[in-house]
């Protein structure tokens, strides 16, 4: 059995933190090496096809494509940036040989830099390095390849990973080069770099099938397809093939299609060898981990593993007043289901039960990896209901461990002191203060991860929406007891209808409302949030008397000061321990988990005699 080395592929992953241009790089790739035709209407960020992804610009799931430049077929991954779906990256590396770190040249490395380059260095990928973004006016290029050198060495790269090749580039502008003051041309040095500096794959096509299933598909047509990278042998689309479960079993079958892609497509193949990265269907209930090899002598690869979740939150049937009015499942077995199904892609959540058969805990890797989630099922019809989202602790012997986030706030220097004190009460740690650009400051903290629940949209409000913020899970630390809840009670329904123009003018000095005129609210549900410590009940169904006596001024318009937005992100970050957001097709509300007021203040009392 002879190694062979494929000097006709290449394969490599584009890795940032979030918005530092994969998606926009990977479309220039794309476009200049003949993707698509001349006269061929390309949307922008081509590879953000899911629905979510468009929206809010960024990149949640990994996908491949490929493009062939100087007679070599270049296999490229784009990869998520957020924090909160590092699962999807972890998982994503093993199919490729090189890493194309991306960093902004004027932001620098970030949190999740450092995150998908220390997972990139463990598995012992080669690493190139571009500058993007170099046409932004606040650019300092050098200074950050400087920072990004800096990173390497800090996180123990060897020498030889130390010695990266490196660009500088614009991916909107569709430019790479080696030196600042060469001319601005196209993406051809980039192309030339990964040719000469991405390892070609290595193995014997003789031996037998080994490949590591990475990323599930879905086909209305042949159902579930199983992606991954050959290790090692050849697969045939006429010949049978092993699938190695996870359970230790053995199934057999032919492949109803084997898949090779080409561009952004899925191509029909007959053949396939040590190093494509192809797509098997034909197995529909093949999980990700799993092996698909030689049936005569069937030999897993070690299946993955990804880090563990840091945040749980309880899933549980709509239990509202306003219940089955709005989804299409509203059971509790079609959201076991639902969860069931979302485990079989979903490397990097957790879904246990709770004493009640309505009820789930699921755990992932933050509120953003859970929000997206919660999302998808909604837009899919289902309606649920889900508690605040809580820490997951650990014990070590006698110690109580939490987890910590590295936080990065770039923002006005003189918002500095504003947000310094309001995250001291959050147990935040202020490890670094430098200025950065002309009237603006970066702040790095070490702070756990329960005191940056609901401290985003107090930050906006601290920096008139002019601060960034960027964190990443930084490991376990010492548990720092407990932290201050919200500062400000809510406004909730005191009496079920839909909700008037004339109720809410007569409120609104009461605090900040959610809702706003015609909107169906029932006792218990949070209508706005109070301009004082303490929930307070308000009747916000009131309808105006109506008289046959005229008063002088009685008719002049009711002006309503506009609601404010409450997406879904805001409400999960905004409820405490005694509130519930209800999630349904048509509306996302906040409510208490005791609708009835009464018997929430007998509740309290009893906890009050406990204690």
């Amino acid at each position: 059995m002879a190694q062979i080395t494929r000097e006709d592929l290449r394969n490599f992953a584009i890795i940032a933190h979030v918005d530092h241009g994969k998606t926009t790089l990977v479309d220039a790739i794309l476009r200049q090496a003949g993707v698509f035709r001349a006269n061929e209407a390309v949307e922008e960020r081509v590879m953000d096809s899911n629905d979510l992804e468009k929206e809010r610009g960024i990149t949640i799931f990994s996908k491949n494509a490929s493009y062939r430049y100087q007679g070599v077929k270049v296999n490229i991954v784009d990869t998520p940036g957020h924090a909160d779906f590092g699962g999807e990256v972890e998982r994503i590396l093993r199919m490729v040989d090189g890493v194309l770190l991306l960093v902004d040249a004027a932001e620098g490395p970030l949190p999740q830099t450092r995150f998908v380059l220390k997972k990139s260095l463990e598995l012992d990928l080669k690493p190139m390095v571009v500058i993007n973004k170099i046409d932004r006016p606040d650019a300092r290029p050098h200074e950050v390849l400087d920072q990004v050198l800096n990173l390497f060495i800090s996180l123990g790269a060897s020498e030889e990973q130390c010695d990266f090749p490196y660009l500088y580039a614009s991916s909107r502008h569709g430019y790479a080069k080696k030196e600042l003051d060469e001319p601005d041309g196209d993406l051809r040095p980039l192309l030339d770099m990964v040719l000469k500096h991405v390892p070609a794959p290595q193995g014997d096509p003789d031996a037998g099938l080994q490949m590591l299933v990475t990323t599930i598909a879905y086909s209305e047509y042949v159902g579930r397809i199983a992606i991954g990278r050959i290790a090692r042998g050849t697969v045939r689309a006429d010949r049978s093939v092993a699938l190695c479960r996870l359970d230790g079993t053995t199934q057999v079958a032919r492949p109803t299609k084997l898949f090779s892609f080409e561009g952004l497509k899925r191509e029909d193949a007959e053949q396939a060898s040590v190093g494509d990265i192809v797509g098997i269907s034909g197995f529909p209930e093949v999980l990700i981990g799993e092996t698909m090899a030689s049936p005569e002598a069937p030999q897993a690869l070690p299946p993955m593993t990804v880090d563990e979740p840091t945040i749980s939150m309880t899933f549980g049937v709509n239990t509202s007043p306003l219940a089955g009015q709005e989804g299409k499942y509203v059971t509790s077995r079609n959201l076991k289901d639902r969860l069931e199904r979302e485990l079989l892609s979903n490397l990097a959540l957790r879904v246990a039960p709770t004493e009640t058969p309505d009820t789930f805990v699921v755990s992932g890797r933050g509120e953003l990896h859970l929000g997206i989630l919660l999302e998808t099922m909604r837009r899919e019809g289902f309606e649920l209901e889900v508690g605040k989202p809580q820490v997951i602790l650990k014990q070590e012997g006698e110690k109580t461990l939490e987890p910590y986030e590295q936080l990065i706030l770039d923002l006005p220097t003189e918002s500095v002191g504003a947000v310094m004190e309001r995250l001291g009460p959050r147990r935040g740690e202020l490890k670094d203060m430098q200025p950065f650009g002309e009237g603006r400051s970066r702040l790095e903290f070490s702070i756990p991860s329960r005191g940056l629940m609901g401290f985003r949209t107090e930050y906006l409000s601290l920096t008139r929406g002019e601060g960034l913020m960027h964190s990443v899970f930084a490991g376990y630390g010492e548990y720092k007891g407990d932290l201050a809840g919200r500062a400000r009670g809510v406004l909730f329904a005191t009496d079920p209808g839909e909700s008037t123009t004339y109720a809410l003018y007569a409120n609104q000095e009461r605090g900040t409302l959610f809702i706003g005129p015609q909107t169906k609210v029932y006792m218990g549900m949070i209508v706005g949030e109070n301009s004082r410590e303490g929930d307070l009940g308000v009747n916000v169904t009131k309808a105006k008397a109506l008289t046959n006596v005229r008063n002088s001024g009685s008719e002049e318009a009711q002006v309503l000061t506009p609601p404010r937005d409450m997406p879904l992100e805001r409400c999960l970050e905004y409820i405490e321990d005694d509130e519930l957001v209800e999630i349904t097709p048509l509306n996302i509300r906040m409510r208490k988990k005791v609708l009835d007021a009464t018997q929430r203040k007998r509740m309290e009392r009893a906890r009050a005699a406990l204690s």
